[in-house]
């Protein structure tokens, strides 16, 4: 176990405390719940800048890493459904999710073939997370019901935008895979 290991096992064991403080009632629990993510969203950031930055890069933290992001991000997007219950946010919210299992299981396909770097992070994949981690703190700090503030229309915005690069990151990781695909 190494520091940037250890950082993405904090960050799973910050997805029961995200649940809890979500949907615990106390003044400013939003707030909390917002800093509990984006605490996460540095951590993952940083584990693997430290990773690279000590030379602590282990198969472990390379498969880790990814399912701790995926698994904080899909809680939290489940978590806001329930709050911003629309027909474009419960899609957007799918369409993040859905590109997530897809991708993941082509990489671990991809994996097996001994060829994951034609399925390499894209840049298009590293703006939608930037964008995704933005929508996500925004919408966990404030409540819909109450604020109709410049801040929730941002986070719509985020949010809708990272759906959008969602798919053109999984159509450009599908398009990299698309000969392998078509031989097997």
């Amino acid at each position: 176990m190494n520091i940037p290991n250890a950082l993405t096992m904090c960050r799973i064991v910050m997805i029961p405390v995200l649940v809890l403080v979500f949907y615990w009632q106390f003044p400013k629990n939003h707030l909390v719940a917002a800093g509990i993510f984006a605490l996460a969203a540095v951590t993952d950031w940083f584990d693997g800048y430290l990773a690279r930055r000590l030379g602590q890069m282990t198969k472990f933290g390379a498969f880790l890493d990814p399912v701790a992001d995926k698994l904080m991000v899909a809680v939290a997007l489940v978590l806001l459904v329930e709050r911003h219950d629309t027909i474009l946010f419960t899609l957007a919210a799918c369409v993040i999710i859905g590109r997530e299992i897809v991708i993941s299981a082509l990489r671990e396909w991809m994996a097996e073939l001994g060829k994951r770097t034609s399925v390499a992070v894209s840049y298009v994949g590293k703006i939608k997370t930037t964008f995704q981690m933005l929508a996500i703190i925004g919408l966990l700090a404030i409540d819909p019901v109450r604020d109709e503030s410049w801040l929730l229309v941002l986070s719509y915005f985020l949010l809708y935008t990272a759906a959008v690069l969602t798919l053109w990151s999984m159509f450009i990781y599908l398009r990299a895979a698309w000969v392998v695909i078509r031989e097997e």
